[in-house]
């Protein structure tokens, strides 16, 4: 993880680079902020990625001496499918619809949303996939 948040220092930095120069030579506000939101994200995932390789234990991407095999087995745990994301996707376009068209079709989002979001936290402490 510490070499991937290396690379994604790097591109951060190159996007700020680019930022700057664009907006300089261009004056045109939109895509300044277009590149200066890619250099926020990508300094976020650096800092993630560098923050959790400190708290982890080396994987086979950090060794320069390593072999593909070493990387193989568990890489941890992975839900299952989960219908979930579809009721906070279905909820939040009717939220974007109501942004559009007017605020009543927040009524019918909000609910759903928050079903979508309840059900997404709690999906493992009952059913078929709850924890023992």
């Amino acid at each position: 993880m510490k070499e991937q948040g290396k690379i994604f220092a790097g591109f951060a930095i190159f996007i700020l680079i680019m930022c700057v120069v664009y907006g300089l030579w261009s004056h045109e506000p939109a895509g300044t902020t277009a590149l200066f939101l890619a250099f926020g994200l990508c300094a976020f995932i650096a800092f993630y990625l560098g923050f959790t390789a400190r708290r982890v234990d080396l994987g086979a991407g950090d060794d320069p001496e390593a072999e593909v095999a070493d990387d193989a087995g568990e890489m941890g745990f992975f839900a299952p499918h989960s219908w979930q994301p579809l009721s906070l996707a279905i909820g939040g376009a009717l939220a974007f619809l109501g942004v559009i068209f007017d605020w009543w079709l927040m009524f019918w989002a909000a609910p759903i949303i928050l079903i979508g979001l309840y059900g997404w936290v709690f999906e493992f402490y009952r059913g078929e996939n709850q924890n023992q």
